[in-house]
């Protein structure tokens, strides 16, 4: 496992038998760390086999569709998010949790990393809830609909792994708490929060978000502090 970005927004490199699935498009910027993170792997992104995004906001798109256009990587995301995906449809009523001086922070590193337009992906494959995928790794979807209709986590079960994309966060990038919360962008609050029921009992020590570094004291842990912090 590799992450590209500080914490910010997350794009990691997951490496099976030594192919690689991507999970998370992350800042179109990306593209120009990524053969340096790949080299760091002993890989380059002819090993790439996928690229799965947990949901298809514009910080998680990234660089997907110039990896599908110039290196013929299929992109994967939730049935409910390919409009979204291929630009046909936009995030609705988005809601935002705290602002404050890390607001800031957060416009300079997507403005250097070129996240104030998405490119839209012209072609997607798509995933329903409960999927097992057929990519390096082989994720196990779980919905977990609010922040966007179509989010999705993916269950590594053999590494004891859960990517949640921005189910939760740990780092609110608007206004700089840390630990696990809620991602501080969603469509329906109640909803992510409810969704959070998909994943708690999920046997997984390591839990990787969109935003903010990983979590290593299990997804109950992570979920009842998200609980407990989050506001209704």
């Amino acid at each position: 496992m590799h992450r590209i970005g500080s914490g910010l927004v997350n794009s990691y490199l997951l490496e099976e038998s030594g192919e690689i699935t991507i999970i998370d498009a992350g800042a179109p910027g990306y593209w120009n760390d990524l053969p340096n993170e790949l080299a760091a792997m002993n890989r380059s992104l002819a090993d790439v086999r996928a690229l799965v995004l947990t949901h298809a906001h514009i910080d998680h798109v990234g660089f997907a569709e110039r990896l599908r256009r110039e290196k013929g990587v299929p992109v994967r995301v939730h049935e409910l998010d390919a409009k979204m995906a291929r630009g046909e449809a936009k995030p609705q009523n988005q809601k935002m949790l705290g602002i404050g001086p890390a607001a800031l922070r957060f416009l300079a590193f997507a403005l250097a990393k070129g996240m104030l337009r998405a490119t839209p992906i012209l072609e997607v494959a798509t995933f329903g809830d409960g999927a097992t995928l057929d990519v390096p790794g082989a994720p196990r979807v779980i919905h977990v609909p609010g922040h966007s209709e179509g989010s999705a986590a993916l269950h590594l079960a053999a590494r004891r792994m859960l990517f949640v994309g921005d189910a939760l966060a740990t780092l609110n990038v608007m206004s700089g708490k840390t630990g696990p919360q809620l991602a501080p962008f969603g469509s329906d609050l109640d909803r992510a929060r409810e969704s959070l029921r998909r994943i708690e009992a999920i046997d997984a020590q390591v839990v990787l978000p969109g935003h903010g570094p990983p979590w290593i004291g299990g997804v109950a842990e992570a979920v009842r502090l998200v609980r407990e912090g989050a506001p209704r």
